[in-house]
């Protein structure tokens, strides 16, 4: 099971001042040097956290694997695509005033316009996922719409408790094995941490796991003393 890290709140955490640093570029390297099967960017139309040049550099770095370019279906975002050449297109939906993507795509309304996207996407042989909810509708209208592959938002089953939980690893469960029963491949994400992971990682017919925001915040941790101890030496100097 491959795992792709997102690295935009890398990008959050510089804009929030407009500077250079932290660079999600130099983080995206420092994943695959940890293991990583790929990354993951969301370059987002009002460009609040990755922007343009981090996706070109982005590109000229992650070479080895797999890089996939999350995006609305704007003609905009397609001409991007074509020019930079990703891995894979991940087509979310995305709202202004949302704080991250809070669901999946509704591929009923949005149908005509998600499969020129693909069409246009796929021609140049990039292969195209749909971020949709954890619904056997869904996957199978994914298929109609000729995406090769879609990644069931666990967005629910994440922030669910109890009863609910199993609930919704169970609609998780169905969404990935219908996508394989009808020749699609199946990836998973949102809100999944160093706790809930688990369960959704023992579902064996899932292609890959894409993580951000745990992994950014473990990463804030796991790091501080060493930049805290690095200063300090700095300073004594």
């Amino acid at each position: 099971m491959l795992l792709g890290v997102n690295v935009d709140h890398v990008a959050t955490v510089r804009e929030a001042r407009k500077e250079t640093e932290p660079d999600p570029v130099r983080a995206a390297v420092l994943a695959l040097r940890g293991g990583a099967d790929g990354i993951t960017v969301h370059l987002r139309e009002d460009r609040r956290h990755i922007q343009d040049r981090d996706l070109t550099e982005m590109r000229e770095k992650v070479r080895v694997v797999e890089l996939n370019l999350e995006m609305a279906a704007t003609d905009e975002m397609i001409k991007i695509a074509l020019k930079v050449r990703p891995d894979m297109v991940t087509l979310v939906p995305e709202k202004r005033a949302e704080l991250t993507t809070e669901g999946g795509l509704d591929l009923k309304k949005s149908g005509k316009k998600i499969k020129k996207a693909i069409d246009a996407i796929q021609r140049k042989g990039m292969p195209v996922s749909l971020f949709i909810n954890p619904s056997i509708t869904d996957v199978e209208i994914s298929r109609k719409l000729g995406a090769k592959m879609v990644e069931i938002h666990t967005g629910l089953y994440a922030n669910a408790k109890g009863i609910r939980h199993k609930a919704e690893l169970k609609r998780v469960k169905e969404a990935v094995k219908r996508a394989i029963d009808i020749g699609l491949l199946a990836n998973a994400g949102h809100g999944l941490n160093y706790i809930n992971v688990k369960k959704i990682a023992a579902i064996k017919d899932i292609r890959g796991l894409y993580i951000g925001h745990s992994i950014v915040a473990r990463s804030v941790y796991d790091g501080m003393e060493r930049a805290v101890k690095e200063m300090k030496k700095l300073i004594g100097e």
